[in-house]
C-alpha cells in the first residue's frame, strides 16, 4: 500500500492548480470549520488540524486569519458538504468532496468532468465502502518496527505500519491522528513528517497503464481542481511510471 499511496500522493501533487485556488480552497475549508466548530483552534481540533494543514502548503497567515474573522461574523456565506462518487479513467474509483453555496452548480460542474473523461459518476455509495477513514502519517526512515512499538507503548490504535523505499508509513484510525501526531513530537523528534493527514485510504487499487487511460486521468484531476468547489479527491489509481 505504502508505494501506491505515495505514487497517489504524486499524481495529485502535479495536479495542484494556481496557488490563488489553493488558498482559496483552504479559505473556505477554515471559514466552515471555524464557524460550525468554534474559532479556537485549541478547542476545536478539526481547525487545527486544517490551519496546520494549510500552512505546510504554504498557505499566507493572513488567508488563514481572514478566513477565521469571517467565521466570527454574523452571516457570510452558507456552505454545505457535498461528497460525489464514481469510477475514473481506467475504471479506477473516485470520491470528491465539496464544498458548496449552490448544489445544482456543483454537481453540474463535476458530472461534467466524468462525462468528458468517459468516466461515470454514481450515487452514495458507490465507491466509499471501498475506502477506509484513516490518520496517515508518512517519513523517511528504516526502523518501522521501533515505531510501532512506539505507538503501541502509548496505547494509540494503529492499523498498520509499512516501510517500502525508505519510507515509513503509519496508517490509524482517524479518530488518533492528535495521539500518533503528539506521540512523535514526543518520543520520535527525529523524524520529519513528510505527510500527516486524515483522508479516505483505498482498500485495493486500480492499475493504470493505458495510455489513453493515463492522459485522461491527468485531465480528470485537472478538471476537477479546476472546479471552485471541489476540495479534495481521493482515489485509488495506481499510475504506472
Amino acid at each position: 500500500m505504502g508505494r501506491a499511496y505515495q505514487n497517489r500522493k504524486l499524481s495529485m501533487a502535479k495536479t495542484a492548480g494556481q496557488k490563488t485556488k489553493v488558498y482559496s480552497k483552504y479559505g473556505k475549508e477554515i471559514y466552515v470549520i471555524a464557524k460550525n466548530g468554534g474559532v479556537d483552534p485549541d478547542s476545536n481540533l478539526a481547525l487545527r488540524r486544517t490551519i496546520e494543514k494549510a500552512k505546510k502548503d504554504q498557505v499566507p497567515s493572513h488567508v488563514i486569519e481572514k478566513a477565521i474573522d469571517k467565521a466570527k461574523g454574523t452571516g457570510g456565506e452558507d456552505y454545505v458538504e457535498a461528497r460525489y462518487e464514481g469510477f475514473g479513467p481506467g475504471n479506477c474509483m473516485v470520491i470528491i468532496d465539496c464544498l458548496t453555496d449552490n448544489g445544482n452548480r456543483t454537481i453540474k460542474d463535476v458530472r461534467q468532468c466524468f462525462t468528458k473523461t468517459h468516466s461515470k459518476i454514481g450515487s452514495s455509495g458507490t465507491v466509499s465502502h471501498m475506502f477506509d477513514h484513516q490518520a496517515v502519517f508518512a517519513f523517511k526512515g528504516d526502523d518501522d518496527e521501533s515505531v510501532l512499538e512506539n505507538l503501541m507503548m502509548a496505547d494509540i490504535d494503529v492499523t498498520d505500519v509499512e516501510l517500502e523505499d525508505g519510507i515509513v508509513t503509519v496508517y490509524a484510525p482517524h479518530t488518533e491522528f492528535f495521539k500518533i501526531k503528539t506521540e512523535f513530537a514526543n518520543s520520535m523528534p527525529e523524524y520529519e513528517l513528510e505527510v500527516e493527514e486524515i483522508t479516505w485510504v483505498p482498500q485495493t487499487y486500480t492499475e493504470i497503464t493505458a495510455e489513453e487511460d493515463l492522459a485522461n486521468f491527468e485531465k480528470f484531476i485537472t478538471m476537477l481542481e479546476d472546479c471552485d468547489d471541489v476540495q479534495n479527491i481521493y482515489h485509488n489509481a495506481d499510475l504506472a511510471q
